[in-house]
């Protein structure tokens, strides 16, 4: 065993590869829920039953034209995931990127028993949730509904010594999933290619949120 002499003086942990996932809590949220909620399940009485669309288990899936009949509401946590996609990307030399982002939504129902597989979003650079509803889910944990964060690198680093991990933020998670539970008002976005999903929702109520997409505009 080394003596403290013997230790280097100076150790840096330097994250590599890290995997941005932004979380903001939308201004007016509670306004903005309010006329979103309405809007919703008013629009899913127009539409034909379907069980299943896209990563749907269950639930309720619009197609993506929230933008066109969403009203202002919608179109304020679009324009708020735009703001935060032009902080949070660079061109490759550092320097802020001036983007023109493209877009484009759906709205999601899920009741009990209803949940998303694992999926990806092609063909875009960002893509989000915002919770209109969370059925509950922020103040029981017992409703389960939480979003879903695989590892990107997959099962390899867990293969080995499954019982070990990395110390450091995330680190206990390598080679697994990172639970984010749902609440009411927060904006969660993410690059378009991290695999995600939704945890069957077990809660009474009704759980109720905007999938986005942000891609770039060709020049």
């Amino acid at each position: 065993m080394l003596t403290e002499k013997q230790m280097p003086e100076r150790v840096e942990v330097r994250p590599a590869f890290s995997t941005p996932v932004i979380m903001a809590m939308v201004p007016e949220a509670e306004k903005i829920n309010k006329a979103l909620r309405k809007t919703i399940l008013a629009h899913e009485k127009k539409m034909p039953p379907r069980t299943t669309y896209d990563s749907n288990i269950g639930g309720w899936h619009s197609e993506r034209d929230l933008l066109d009949w969403g009203g202002a509401p919608v179109q304020q946590v679009v324009d708020t995931a735009k703001e935060l996609a032009d902080r949070m990307t660079a061109a490759r030399s550092g320097r802020p990127a001036e983007v023109v982002w493209l877009s484009n939504a759906w709205a999601n129902i899920n009741r009990k028993g209803h949940s998303n597989e694992p999926h990806v979003h092609p063909g875009c650079f960002w893509s989000g949730v915002y919770y209109v509803d969370d059925g509950g889910c922020a103040q029981n944990r017992e409703y389960g509904g939480e979003f879903v964060i695989s590892d990107p690198r997959g099962a390899a680093p867990s293969m080995y010594a499954p019982n070990l991990c990395f110390r450091g933020p995330g680190g206990s998670s390598v080679g697994a999933t990172e639970l984010v539970p749902p609440r009411e008002g927060v904006l969660m976005m993410f690059p378009a290619w991290l695999l995600h999903s939704v945890r069957p929702y077990l809660g009474p109520g009704t759980r109720i949120s905007i999938s986005f997409n942000l891609s770039v505009k060709p020049d």
